[in-house]
């Protein structure tokens, strides 16, 4: 697809409703849309039309949309927010462009082809609904509810993978959030203090804000970046332990180049010198710590030399982290990261994280870890139905659970494994709702072998992204700019500011177009097929989020005439819980055949000619899904590669050499991308920014733009407590002009 866009033009673009007046200066109506005053007789009608929230990321900042004649010509921060404010990120700009992408999902479709080479048919909804739901009866009839598989992503994934899991009774539902992302981050925090993290680290108030990993300023989550802005703005301290010299290493006080996979031996080494040289928060511990003892004794062996020749990392550095924390200590911030599913050590990299907080006291103070008191509102949707427990892949011959530590659902690695196996039992019907398996989860053929196996395949996106080459049936759904569905509720970020809370729904800012349908229609008309009519919770997406809104007291009626926003007092964030206590030594953990203290697990090395493949966010992206965005697409076509200066200087590599990829099982990259050499990354790893190189030709902007790194993942290591992924042990060399170019050992 050709097209011409400056950044002048994008800009000019992003402007075209400039005349639509500012919300805190427009008049309201009765139905709650925002007029101008100031209309023209025989002009073009212009509104501000409130309610939006965004899902461009899953940040989901709040929104107003400027309209003119009823199409929709610019997004905007909403005014009123005390999360996002006024401030959206280029993605939420270009959210304008999701929703007249021509390429855009219209009308149900039907695969008269083969699954992976599919030739479309349009067909009526009628008849894509007939089937859907007969198929997935069928299924349902001959191997149990046990032989339907979902994969849900997103907040409209949320009520079909409520009616399948909790109705109709299928256990193997994996949600990418979880296994390709916060899972392990939540489960290692809840074996550690009770209670998923989040990433409610207060750092406006930190003295020393320190990230593992943390991409802040190319995840561009808008408050969050604030937040952790204006804790820099204040004269945070800031350490960053990356292998790549990253946005964030960019603004630290110390970066810290650390070996990939070493992470937790860092971080047990700077414990047990705090702890050794009683710098240690001793009263807290005394009074909210539960094994102390054990945990300081079973990490006596992690020296600073130690970590040191183990993390590659100077022995003054670490030295130097650990007194910055302590001598800070209570005021930081550690921070418990977001995409945390990396190399399949990683529960104990968590679990240390959790650790290192209670080791300085950090927990429900300014400055450290503090979670966000939220107001109540309500969850509508299918009721838990009575099933036969015997059907959990995660259980071994044993009744043990093999996974204790998994986040909710069932463990992808299991469901893939009994669907290609057939054992314990089938996997016949698969639904797959927002998600893309193909990009998200490591060994690509096989998750193909898994979903060609399968009697249906049922998909629902708004966009062809490249799984729907697989399914038989092809829905096309609402954008978020155009449904009700997804209640935000928070904080405002600044807890020693003032106390607010603040609740919001998701309102459509544009009509929708064509035959795109929403989550509770499609769901709905399945369950009617499907036999389960009378088990319906709600008859429409209003009715949802009317019902939810009524525990808080709110309706949409309210919050339309409220702006899309209701704001109330909120509550002291610092108060710490009568039951809190952070779990140093966790016996469930032993009983259960894991180390009851955090610890750390060495990971496979690069082999000789090859360097390790790192991937990561980028700041105009959101991995995949915005990739066939005109505007960002613009902004940033392809990932470049990061490789060291020096390691290309050897290998005769220069910035912009065109070169594809070939892994270390001989799997090669089926486009390319160009070169970026930087002495900011170790000579071990490349990077490339992860979710391009798309295969369905009907994303006529994204198609093979860049490299997928996904397809070059192919060695699956699973993290043990819980099942997920590690995503980063595969290992690359570079091919250029149709050679193989080693790479050169970092050693």
């Amino acid at each position: 697809m050709a097209f011409n866009l400056t950044r002048r033009k994008f800009l000019q673009s992003a402007s075209l409703a400039a005349v639509a007046l500012p919300l805190s200066k427009a008049v309201a109506s009765e139905s709650g849309i925002k007029r101008s005053p100031h209309e023209a007789k025989g002009s073009l009608k212009n509104e501000t039309v409130v309610g939006g929230i965004c899902e461009m990321c899953f940040w989901r900042c709040q929104l107003v949309g400027k309209k003119r004649d009823d199409r929709l010509v610019k997004i905007e921060g909403n005014p009123k927010s005390i999360d996002n404010g006024t401030s959206i990120c280029a993605r939420g700009n270009a959210g304008i462009k999701l929703l007249y992408d021509p390429d855009r999902l219209k009308y149900p479709l039907k695969n008269v082809g083969e699954r992976g080479n599919p030739k479309w048919k349009r067909i009526s909804w009628k008849e894509a609904l007939d089937e859907c739901g007969d198929k997935l009866k069928a299924v349902q009839d001959k191997y149990g509810a046990q032989g339907i598989s979902v994969f849900p992503h997103g907040s409209t994934a949320k009520y079909p993978m409520h009616f399948f899991e909790r109705t109709v009774g299928t256990p193997n539902v994996s949600e990418a959030s979880f296994f390709q992302c916060r899972g392990i981050r939540d489960t290692a925090y809840l074996a550690t203090i009770g209670m998923a993290p989040g990433e409610k680290v207060d750092m406006p108030n930190s003295k020393v804000i320190f990230l593992l990993g943390g991409h802040f300023g190319e995840n561009v989550h808008v408050s969050h970046v604030k937040s952790y802005m204006k804790g820099l703005q204040n004269g945070a301290k800031l350490v960053v332990v990356d292998p790549r010299y990253s946005a964030s290493a960019a603004k630290s006080d110390i970066w810290v180049k650390i070996k990939p996979g070493t992470d937790t031996a860092f971080l047990l080494a700077i414990m047990n010198y705090i702890i050794k040289n009683k710098k240690h928060a001793a009263d807290f511990i005394d009074e909210y710590g539960d094994g102390f003892d054990e945990f300081a004794t079973g990490i006596k062996e992690w020296t600073l030399e130690k970590a040191a020749g183990e993390c590659d990392v100077p022995v003054a550095q670490i030295k130097e982290v650990a007194d910055l924390l302590a001598a800070n200590a209570p005021n930081v911030s550690i921070h418990p990261g977001r995409h945390v599913s990396w190399y399949g050590n990683d529960f104990q990299r968590q679990r240390s994280l959790a650790c290192l907080t209670g080791v300085l006291g950090a927990y429900y103070v300014k400055g450290g870890w503090v979670p966000a008191v939220t107001p109540k509102v309500g969850k509508a949707s299918w009721e838990h139905k009575e099933h036969d427990e015997d059907h959990n892949l995660n259980l071994n011959s044993d009744e043990e659970l093999i996974h204790p530590y998994t986040p909710p659902g069932t463990p992808t690695e299991l469901i893939r494994d009994a669907a290609l196996t057939g054992k314990p039992y089938p996997i016949k019907g698969c639904v797959l709702w927002g998600q893309n398996p193909i990009q998200t989860i490591p060994g690509q053929e096989k998750m193909k072998k898994v979903l060609k196996q399968m009697d249906f395949v049922m998909c629902v996106d708004v966009m062809p992204t490249d799984v729907t080459m697989w399914a038989d049936i092809l829905l096309p759904e609402v954008s978020y700019l155009e449904r009700y569905d997804y209640i935000k509720t928070g904080t405002q970020w600044d807890f020693a500011e003032k106390n607010q809370q603040y609740i919001s729904a998701r309102m459509p800012l544009a009509a929708p177009m064509f035959e795109r349908k929403d989550q509770v229609y499609i769901t709905n008309e399945i369950a009617k097929r499907m036999g389960y009519e009378k088990d319906i919770p709600v008859k429409s997406i209003e009715e949802m989020v009317d019902k939810n809104l009524k525990v808080a007291g709110l309706s949409i009626e309210q919050l339309k005439k409220e702006d899309g926003i209701h704001i109330r007092e909120g509550k002291n964030p610092y108060n710490m819980p009568d039951d809190f206590e952070v779990i140093f030594y966790n016996e469930d953990l032993e009983d259960a055949g894991f180390p009851g203290i955090p610890t750390y697990i060495p990971v496979e090395q690069p082999p000789a000619g090859f360097a390790r493949l790192l991937y990561g966010r980028v700041p105009v992206h959101t991995f995949n899904r915005t990739q066939n965005n005109v505007w960002l697409n613009k902004a940033m076509p392809s990932n470049p590669v990061w490789l060291n200066d020096e390691l290309a200087g050897k290998m005769g590599l220069a910035d912009g050499d065109e070169v594809g990829f070939i892994n270390q099982e001989g799997v090669k990259s089926r486009t390319t991308t160009t070169v970026k050499t930087t002495p900011g990354i170790r000579k071990d790893s490349i990077y490339m920014g992860h979710g391009y190189g798309s295969a369905n030709p009907l994303m006529s902007v994204g198609v093979n733009a860049g490299v997928d790194d996904t397809s070059l993942i192919t060695k699956i290591t699973v993290d043990p407590e819980t099942g997920c992924h590690g995503m980063r042990n595969n290992f690359v060399k570079f091919i250029k002009d149709g050679k193989i170019i080693d790479i050169p050992s970092a050693a």
